[in-house]
């Protein structure tokens, strides 16, 4: 490259940036932010180089709206409250989130015969990580924050394997074994109880950009179980309470209460050849 070249690269540089600079949060401190506010709300593991937890709760718990506070900065020409109001609506919340939490982490524990105990769960467990991600998420954008939600679930996306919109709506004790590969989109409703295996997809049948404001994945009603790779698609479709679905299921339509959906494998035996001898 001659340097009338990189002169050119960097005035086209300039001129694009001026569109984008500084108009997020870095995904670094969106990363940090959630975990240290999970360490925060429990704090089961220890550094080598942390000797005690901070006597300070108060203290902690100011730090945590410190950090938010900056990572609001760039967000605000986007939102229509002060900073102030919406630090104070989301740290409202937290109290209620952590509550929820526990009942996500106790479901986990009483559903996995793996599990040894909720600390484990809480410390190791992809599919909780993945739930607390999203339920700080979903607060954020009940309030209004852009953006931000979606760095948060994106952080634990890439940490998990698990991928929860924040502006999907989950109810209360949800348990997700294994994790590695679920997709829970947008506009999906989750019941009470429900419980998710690896590689389910809630999605949408159709992904044109005008169908952005509607319902455009399913709704899974309380009790349910959706087993490995199942995948459940649309808006309209409805899967009725206490049902399961079992492994590689596919389904676009709605199924009543207390409905069993199985994939049926066909077994075929091979005839057998006799080897020359």
């Amino acid at each position: 490259m001659t340097n009338h070249q990189q002169e050119l690269f960097f005035q086209r540089l300039n001129e694009q940036n001026v569109n984008f600079q500084y108009k997020l949060p870095s995904r670094h401190d969106a990363g940090l932010f959630i975990q240290r506010l999970i360490n925060f709300l429990f704090p089961i593991s220890q550094d080598c180089q942390q000797n005690e937890r901070t006597k300070d709760m108060h203290g902690a718990f100011n730090e945590l709206r410190n950090r938010l506070d900056c990572m609001l900065t760039p967000l605000m020409p986007q939102m229509d409250r002060s900073k102030d109001e919406i630090l104070d609506t989301v740290f409202a919340q937290i109290p209620d989130i952590y509550e929820m939490l526990l009942l996500d982490a106790k479901a986990i524990t009483e559903n996995d015969p793996a599990s040894v105990s909720m600390e484990e769960v809480i410390a190791l467990y992809p599919g909780f990580t993945a739930i607390a991600t999203y339920r700080v998420a979903h607060s954020f954008a009940k309030c209004g924050i852009p953006l931000l939600p979606r760095m948060l679930t994106e952080f634990a996306h890439s940490q998990t394997g698990i991928d929860i919109h924040p502006n999907a709506v989950i109810g209360h004790s949800f348990f997700i074994d294994h994790g590695t590969g679920i997709v829970i989109g947008e506009t999906t409703h989750i019941g009470n109880n429900v419980k998710l295996y690896q590689g389910v997809t809630l999605g949408a049948t159709h992904v044109s950009k005008s169908l952005a404001s509607k319902k455009r994945h399913p709704t899974i009603e309380d009790n349910v179980v959706v087993y490995a790779n199942a995948t459940i698609l649309g808006g309209d479709t409805v899967i009725g309470n206490d049902s399961v679905i079992g492994g590689n299921a596919w389904l676009v339509r709605s199924v009543p209460p207390y409905s069993m959906v199985y994939h049926q494998s066909k077994l075929e035996v091979r005839p057998q050849t006799t080897s020359a001898t």
